[in-house]
């Protein structure tokens, strides 16, 4: 099979990885590509938005099967452009995106099917949105109604935090043209939960659950970013709380959007905040999250491009979905000043004694203690052969090991082995996890 994944960043990185070890897959392409992915795909010189270029090459290259990572090209409508040519993609529709690109789409979809989620409502004036802001005493969540990759959504606890808030998406414009609209809901509490299921417009089957760290700094503090780190399996949501979330939310919402004549087909991610038995949807996206995705795919075991080329064709029925029961842990190294001004085209070092060929004492440790480490690049590029920064968020850092403990400990081992200037990572990356686990050494 010849797989194009479109994308440029750690996810496609981890999905471009996980394809090379796919036994019917023979060719990658990866429009645009980075420095990792480049070493096990063919970098395609094409912007993940050129649709017009991707279709064209997809088909002079006659690909099997189009796999799109980001949210942006989805929303353009590419899946729709493919499919007219003949052409099969991985992914949902431009109208079916919206469950992703459209915040107060989202919300209508949940309130038609019955599913649970924050109450809201949605503006395109700031002094209505002040005025509904104040009268839950600012205790709110903010966000921008269409795509900020990551970065339109902040937690209110207090009125004037609301109101600069709003001020930001609807009369600074901060995000553009995703900030037309501000949906503003209520402030949940309880514990964050991603949850993946692969769909095929009809039928859906889980891919499992991972917690992401949004907020830049430690205990969850400071701006959101497009996540920080992130472990997968979450251990305490187990079997019967997955079939709760296929039942009451999956679900009703392929059916919903079946009836509205936009059936969904791709990955379906909700992000969920569940406080005891309640569950409810803070969002959807429309396609793999970064860095869940890492996590996820050194857990995944057997051939992800026939998984996703069944749902792409319409019949989930026939992917095999297997995750390893052991854990796996990402941490993510960004540019010192992210997620707001940070330099670029800093040198990194590091990465060889990680996966490079000469033995190592921590390679072989690692080997012992069934430990894979993997680094995943999300914001590199080459200057004169040189790997250097080119992002905000630069490597994701993941580790699988046994028990969720040792996966933490090597992930962090791993990234303090690695340098560049002004570099910053989260230090707690699954402490909520860890926290109701006996108390052991951590080290690998």
């Amino acid at each position: 099979m010849r797989v194009l994944v479109i994308g440029n960043g750690g996810r496609e990185h981890a999905l471009v990885w996980r394809l090379h070890q796919s036994e019917s897959v023979w060719k990658i392409f990866c429009a645009s590509g980075n420095p990792g992915i480049d070493q096990i795909a063919e970098p395609v010189a094409i912007a993940p938005t050129d649709i017009p270029a991707l279709t064209s090459f997809a088909m002079e290259k006659k690909v099997d099967l189009t796999i799109v990572g980001p949210e942006d090209p989805l929303a353009a409508g590419i899946v729709d452009e493919f499919t007219k040519a003949g052409l099969k993609i991985f992914g949902p529709t431009r109208a079916a995106a919206q469950l992703e690109s459209s915040k107060s789409f989202a919300k209508t979809i949940m309130r038609a099917a019955g599913v649970s989620t924050a109450e809201f409502a949605v503006f395109d004036a700031a002094g209505a949105a002040w005025e509904y802001a104040g009268s839950r005493q600012g205790r709110v969540v903010v966000k921008a109604d269409g795509l900020a990759l990551g970065k339109g959504v902040t937690v209110c606890r207090e009125l004037a935090a609301a109101r600069a808030a709003i001020s930001d998406v609807l009369e600074s414009r901060k995000f553009g043209a995703a900030g037309s609209r501000v949906v503003i809901e209520e402030l949940l509490t309880g514990e964050e939960l991603s949850f993946f299921a692969l769909c095929d417009g009809e039928n859906a089957i889980a891919l499992g659950t991972a917690q992401d760290h949004k907020p830049i700094f430690d205990n969850d503090e400071g701006p959101n970013t497009g996540g920080m780190g992130a472990y997968t399996p979450v251990s305490q949501f187990g079997a019967e709380i997955e079939e709760r979330i296929m039942r009451e939310i999956v679900r009703p919402t392929l059916a919903e959007m079946k009836s509205r004549g936009m059936p969904y087909r791709g990955v379906l991610y909700a992000g969920l905040m569940i406080d005891g038995d309640r569950i409810k949807v803070i969002e959807f996206n429309a396609r793999f999250g970064d860095p869940e995705c890492e996590a996820l795919m050194m857990r995944f075991e057997g051939d992800l491009a026939q998984a996703l080329l069944a749902a792409a064709e319409g019949d989930v029925s026939k992917a095999k979905v297997r995750l390893s029961p052991r854990s796996a842990a990402t941490i993510v190294m960004a540019s010192g000043g992210y997620p707001v001004e940070y330099k670029k085209g800093l040198p990194i070092a590091g990465i060889d004694q990680i996966e490079g060929s000469a033995p190592s004492n921590v390679k072989v440790r690692w080997a012992m203690n069934r430990i894979r480490v993997k680094v995943f690049h999300a914001g590199t590029a080459l200057s004169d052969g040189v790997l250097v920064t080119d992002g905000g968020r630069v490597l994701a850092v993941t580790a699988m090991a046994p028990d969720l403990q040792t996966a933490v400990a090597a992930a962090y081992e791993a990234a303090e082995m690695i340098e560049f200037e002004g570099r910053h990572f989260r230090r707690d990356i699954a402490r909520r996890a860890l926290s109701r686990m006996p108390t052991t050494s951590g080290s690998v």
